[in-house]
């Protein structure tokens, strides 16, 4: 198992990252560079409890799917998506929102197993787990950038 854990500082309210952060066409922004689109399930608006969501894109030249399921939620301060089908042998992203000060700290725990035993495990520790940091960096720089904008909700 490869654990991923990223704390983003965001000057806006926890209400509004934890919003931000479960806004599908915002998810897709972020995603960009693979293209990443929402195919099957909920397709737009704010992820919710038992939502499920397959996602469509293109990593390392093949064009893949992700089906995900929202099976935890305590608003403003907690969901968690877990995948139900796709190219990992396991995977759960935590997402954790608190306030700090007058900030919010947006915490990101990434938990994955890779399938393919030895080989698998050898392209994680190579390539994968820095492309996967990578592209959550990525997401979280949009959720910060999107949260900040004063005056929306």
């Amino acid at each position: 198992m490869t654990t991923i854990k990223l704390v983003t500082v965001i000057n806006a309210s926890v209400e509004k990252c934890f919003n931000v952060s479960r806004d599908i066409q915002i998810h897709e922004l972020s995603a960009k560079g693979t293209n990443e689109k929402a195919i099957a399930g909920k397709i737009s608006g704010l992820c919710d409890l038992n939502d499920e969501i397959t996602w469509q894109a293109k990593h390392f030249g093949i064009r893949q799917k992700l089906t995900v399921k929202i099976s935890r939620i305590d608003p403003p301060s907690f969901f968690e998506d877990i995948m139900l089908k796709g190219a990992f042998k396991s995977m759960r992203h935590e997402h954790h929102f608190k306030k700090v000060n007058d900030n919010t700290e947006m915490t990101d725990i990434f938990i994955y197993e890779v399938p393919f035993g030895i080989l698998g495990i050898l392209f994680d520790k190579i390539i994968l787990k820095k492309y996967m940091t990578n592209f959550l960096l990525v997401r979280n720089s949009t959720i910060k950038q999107i949260s900040e904008i004063k005056g929306s909700s």
